[in-house]
């Protein structure tokens, strides 16, 4: 079986909201959520890099962007085709030019959603 560690901020409401979704579709608990802003929980690397960008850890090899989503994906049955067609490096390269879009209004869409959105 494939063990997934993926690490979050907490303190970002969009994070918190899609980390609720996807813990309820892990129905088979294969995925470890990390809290980032929880100081206690170790980081691979450092915390502060790991708080700008998605990471996830899939069978000890450690994915960050657009290839932490697919690995974290590939842990969710109705998620795993999409997580299996990010192995195709046309669709994890498009995934990933999204990724860096949403990065650059991440903290817009922060400020604007964060009192209205609750996990």
């Amino acid at each position: 079986m494939t063990h997934v560690t993926v690490w979050y901020d907490g303190t970002c409401p969009l994070c918190v909201r899609e980390i609720a979704l996807m813990e309820r579709l892990d129905r088979k608990n294969a995925i470890e959520f990390v809290d980032l802003t929880r100081f206690e929980t170790p980081c691979p690397i450092d915390r502060k890099l790991m708080m700008e960008r998605f990471h996830a850890s899939e069978n000890g090899t450690l994915h960050s962007g657009a290839s932490a989503f697919a690995a974290m994906w590939r842990a969710i049955p109705l998620l795993r085709p999409l997580g299996l067609a990010a192995r195709r490096s046309w669709v994890l390269n498009l995934l990933e030019k999204t990724y860096l879009l949403f990065l650059r209004f991440r903290p817009r869409l922060q400020k604007l959603l964060g009192g209205r959105i609750k996990a």
